[in-house]
């Protein structure tokens, strides 16, 4: 997974920590979490960061479930909240479904992402799939 941190300050003056990479599995992503959030200054609280573990891990899990892959992870926090971006190569949106109760067909992991989230929004890419945007606050 080919990874890159980067720091911008905004005309405000308020500093910006972004970090890419490219997970094939969940778990790469909660890696790329940990890593990223260790990094942040002042530290969020372990709430924040066991709600961005799931967000996260939901919404690549998803993308390769459904879509096949994940194009990109952008991880993006400032004074606000932690912003995710997760970028797949399918341009259908995540649909609303019962939950399976027998584990089978899932259902959970959207609702969840729309819980967990302060704001979520879908667009499409140029490329013909989709990015998914969500805000945890900080």
């Amino acid at each position: 997974m080919n990874d890159r941190i980067l720091m911008t300050f905004s005309p405000d003056g308020e500093t910006r920590t972004d970090f890419v990479c490219r997970p094939e599995k969940a778990a790469d992503a909660r890696d790329a979490v940990s890593a990223f959030v260790s990094r942040l200054h002042p530290a969020p609280t372990s709430h924040m960061v066991q709600n961005l573990l799931l967000l996260v891990s939901e919404l690549v899990t998803n993308a390769v479930r459904h879509a096949g892959a994940v194009t990109a992870l952008w991880l993006t926090a400032d004074r606000r909240g932690v912003h995710v971006r997760v970028t797949d190569p399918s341009p259908a949106h995540p649909q609303d479904r019962t939950p399976d109760l027998t584990g089978r067909t899932g259902g959970f992991g959207w609702p969840m992402v729309q819980r967990l989230a302060q704001e979520v929004r879908v667009r499409e890419t140029a490329g013909g799939g989709k990015v998914i945007l969500a805000t945890v606050p900080r």
